[in-house]
């Protein structure tokens, strides 16, 4: 991500404290003073301005994220073209499969969860819309990877790294990138708890016409409950389908 020639600290610096707060699901002055290269009335300052604006709460002594911030993220996500166009397939697939089903872009690098979709029997994680997340470590980063050229996945691995979330997760470069040669080939990722421990997922990129990805779309499941067999064969089926759908409503609409 490019680096601004005049950046605004005071900009900066209330960002890192909304961060913060929502890192924390709410905090006090002196949690956040603690984290952030600032002095308690300086954080003070900013979080009456924050309230005043309607974009923080108080909360007894925490502060929290105000509902104010919703109309600007489903503003955001609403223009994001990919969005009207994989929703309803989302929503079927969800419904079909009775997982989890995510729809995840990249933006600098990481992957930000765009939509998701809860069938019956869909497991409740810490995933939520607008959640960032690292692409090495997840079945739709490594979809979405996978068809991007080399030199834009070289620098995404070098800017961000491949740090360990779980013992499964690839932090050798090398691999991870023999992995994305097979997502190529057979168009869909497998997220073999490399995230989160006891979930897997399947996922498949949504490419343009040049076959450059534009977003992923995946089906997440508990490893106890959903075996190799749904896992491995039916499941890779009903993703590359709607990914299939989506592709050709978006490029051809």
């Amino acid at each position: 991500m490019a680096e601004p020639n005049h950046p605004v600290r005071t900009v900066g610096r209330t960002f890192e404290i909304l961060e913060v707060i929502q890192e924390l699901d709410g905090a006090g002055v002196s949690e956040i003073a603690d984290r952030v290269d600032i002095g308690k009335s300086g954080v003070h300052n900013h979080l009456t301005t924050l309230t005043n604006c309607e974009y923080v709460d108080k909360e007894d002594d925490e502060y929290h994220i105000g509902l104010a911030f919703l109309g600007l993220g489903a503003y955001a996500r609403n223009r994001t073209p990919i969005y009207d166009t994989a929703q309803a397939q989302a929503d079927e697939l969800a419904e079909e499969t009775g997982e989890l089903v995510n729809l995840l872009v990249e933006k600098n690098g990481k992957g930000i969860y765009l939509y998701q979709a809860k069938g019956d029997n869909a497991v409740e994680l810490d995933t939520h819309e607008g959640k960032r997340v690292r692409l090495h470590c997840t079945g739709l980063g490594k979809a979405i990877l996978g068809f991007r050229p080399e030199t834009e996945v070289e620098q995404i691995l070098t800017e961000h790294g491949l740090p360990e979330a779980t013992s499964h997760t690839i932090t050798d470069r090398d691999k991870l990138l023999s992995e994305l040669e097979e997502v190529r080939e057979q168009r869909y990722a497998i997220d073999r708890e490399e995230r989160l421990n006891g979930l897997r997922c399947i996922a498949a990129p949504i490419t343009d016409d040049e076959d450059r990805s534009i977003a992923a779309i995946s089906v997440s499941c508990p490893v106890h409950r959903v075996g190799d067999e749904r896992f491995y064969e039916d499941l890779p089926e009903s993703v590359l389908a709607a990914a299939n759908v989506i592709e050709l409503e978006y490029n051809y609409s």
